[in-house]
């Protein structure tokens, strides 16, 4: 049975948004990762057509749109992604790290199924964020 310790796992910056660092680890049926997304920064809105995957929280937030829903989620939250549906994650308030698993594992690579989205949605989440930034900057 492998162990995995996280800070020995390789790590590597996605295409997508290389200020982000992804650490994999794949098994037979799934992939899994730690995630680390420094403030402002995260992938833009997409979909996994061949993927379901599941996010828990270990530091930091995240502003999500997951769907229509929008939610600003932190340690200890866990977030279903089912295929097929519209999301996005960008750290606020700071730096956030996530440990996420996906299915089924294909090549394991964590962004292999990613699809994005363009047009209006996606523009209304990234106008989303900047209005849940300016809402945390108005509460301190």
């Amino acid at each position: 049975m492998p162990f995995y310790v996280v800070k020995e796992m390789s790590k590597r910056n996605p295409d997508e948004n290389p200020n982000m660092i992804l650490q994999e680890a794949t098994g037979e049926f799934m992939k899994a990762g730690i995630v680390t997304k420094p403030e402002g920064e995260g992938s833009g809105l997409h979909m996994h057509p061949n993927e379901e995957q599941w996010t828990l929280i270990i530091e930091g937030k995240l502003h999500y749109i997951l769907g229509d829903e929008e939610k600003i989620v932190e340690r200890g939250d866990i977030v279903h992604i089912p295929r097929n549906v519209n999301h996005r994650s960008r750290a606020i308030g700071g730096s956030a790290v996530f440990f996420t698993v996906k299915s089924p594992a294909g090549s394991g690579d964590l962004q292999q199924d990613y699809n994005a989205v363009a047009g209006k949605e996606a523009i209304d989440a990234e106008n989303n964020y900047d209005k849940a930034v300016q809402n945390l900057t108005d509460k301190a």
